[in-house]
């Protein structure tokens, strides 16, 4: 049987790619994380690794990598994907017509295509591995083995239905979707039911980035443990690439160190943080709520997120406020393409509906939303502070109940998906996380923050004899409007 091992040092195979001293870290983890006798220097390196203190003595069932960028990761994964697919017999455990395939999961297309050129260029560079392939796609290579090898991007919805022997989880911790608040967890648990008729492994192989979900949930749990069948390790980009000139990590902690620690030196970062918790979202909808009719005697406000059209979607918000509560409308978010133009005549539509001729909108492009709306006769007012302040000045109406959201999964998972981040100076600031977007809670926000500073329409019924004793006091269904000053 070939080995890990066996693989990376057969020149015969892959030629020098994977050996050498620069490629002993990864081949010492790679040797115990399947179980391998480990030489003294190896064991020295695989206890750096993991901060294990004893030799592995048995194959691991899931490993997590949490090693810096230029570190060899999406090398190894191509190597794993080609190991697992070739050089592992899995035929025996399949029904008829089975096909157990390797997937590797990235982050998005860009990378997938990246990591498949790596799979199919150690394929179709050894003749004889190239032999074994019976078709290959953009996205998938079929081996007469009755293996396969697919790649593809962080989606829950597009991983069900395969009988896999690894699955190989590459940047996990930048996985990100406009359908889910976590889809790190949700992918790895709509697979890892694929793994048990061939008791395949996970292998995660990411960057740190903050200190939330899968990656950092198995570093915290396992990393150090002797005795688990869950293998972690942590490795700054250097320590797996010692050929990274070291004056890229310099240069970068220069920059910001903060981000450098977490890009080089494999550190979760502690200057990021969840903006809000999803609990709170989730107390502050109505279940079922899609949208609210406009009503005569109500005064709505407007905020908009104009997009270019490249993008991000164009979105719109509609609020107005009862009492100390806030109430979301309606929203609307178009994606591209589409013309601006078009969007504006929607949404101008949609604003006279509950008689709104001002819009507010984010500073975006000058003049360009500003004179769309006007052809629509709208005003377009640009906001009084960024979307980083009314993110925070939502925040507490959000957590204090003073606000109703539509039943709208984007809007969760945006407002779930924000981050706050500490800067040198101290100064926090609130955005989306990399890869991710923000466009249609920027409007929800704003809505928010506009429609609270109105002022709130209160209907007193007076009593006769209250009226009759008060000259001045109001008559039966008077309208009167009260400034609470919430902000």
């Amino acid at each position: 049987m070939v080995t890990i091992r066996d693989l990376m040092n057969d020149p015969q195979l892959f030629g020098d790619t994977f050996a050498g001293e620069t490629w002993d870290a990864w081949r010492a983890l790679l040797s115990g994380f399947y179980g391998l006798p480990l030489s003294d220097t190896e064991l020295d390196t695989f206890k750096q690794l993991t901060g294990r203190e004893k030799a592995p003595s048995q194959a691991h069932d899931e490993l997590w990598l949490v090693v810096g960028r230029r570190g060899g990761k999406t090398n190894t994964s191509a190597l794993l994907a080609v190991y697992e697919a070739v050089f592992n017999n899995h035929a025996e455990k399949l029904a008829p017509g089975e096909v157990a395939t390797v997937m590797l999961i990235a982050a998005d297309r860009k990378q997938a295509r990246s990591a498949f050129r790596y799979i199919s260029g150690l394929l179709n560079g050894n003749p004889m591995l190239k032999s074994l392939i019976v078709r290959e796609d953009k996205e998938s290579i079929e081996l007469n083995n009755r293996c396969a090898i697919e790649v593809g991007t962080a989606s829950f919805r597009s991983v069900r239905g395969y009988t896999v022997p690894c699955i190989i989880a590459d940047e996990v911790a930048f996985w990100r979707s406009d359908e889910s608040a976590n889809p790190d967890s949700e992918i790895l648990n709509a697979l890892r039911p694929a793994l048990a008729t061939l008791k395949g492994k996970l292998i995660a192989l990411s960057s740190p980035y903050a200190r939330r979900g899968s990656l950092w949930d198995s570093y915290k749990r396992y990393f150090g443990k002797d005795h688990s069948e869950i293998l972690v390790a942590q490795a700054p980009s250097r320590t797996m690439n010692p050929s990274l000139p070291e004056k890229v990590v310099t240069q970068a902690m220069e920059r910001d160190p903060s981000a450098a620690k977490a890009e080089y030196l494999a550190q979760f970062r502690t200057d990021v943080e969840t903006f809000i918790a999803r609990e709170s979202i989730e107390a502050c909808t109505v279940p079922n709520r899609r949208e609210l009719k406009p009503l005569g005697e109500i005064k709505y406000t407007a905020f908009t997120d104009p997009s270019g059209g490249s993008k991000d979607a164009w979105t719109l918000a509609i609020a107005h406020r009862e009492g100390d509560i806030v109430i979301l409308d309606a929203v609307r978010s178009i994606k591209p393409p589409f013309s601006p133009d078009s969007v504006v005549k929607e949404y101008a539509e949609l604003l006279k509906q509950y008689r709104i001729d001002t819009v507010i909108g984010d500073r975006y492009a000058g003049e360009f939303p500003r004179e769309l709306f006007r052809k629509s006769a709208i005003t377009y007012e640009v906001a009084d502070r960024p979307r980083s302040d009314l993110y925070r000045d939502t925040l507490p109406l959000i957590n204090s109940g003073r606000v109703e959201l539509l039943d709208n999964a984007e809007i969760l998972t945006q407002f779930t998906g924000l981050e706050r981040r500490t800067s040198r100076s101290g100064k926090d600031s609130i955005d989306h996380a990399p890869g991710s977007h923000d466009d249609l809670v920027n409007s929800v926000a704003g809505a928010i923050i506009n429609a609270n500073k109105e002022p709130v329409t209160l209907i007193f019924e007076a009593l006769e004899d209250n009226r009759a004793s008060s000259p001045n006091f109001f008559s039966p269904g008077q309208l009167i409007d009260v400034e609470l000053g919430f902000y």
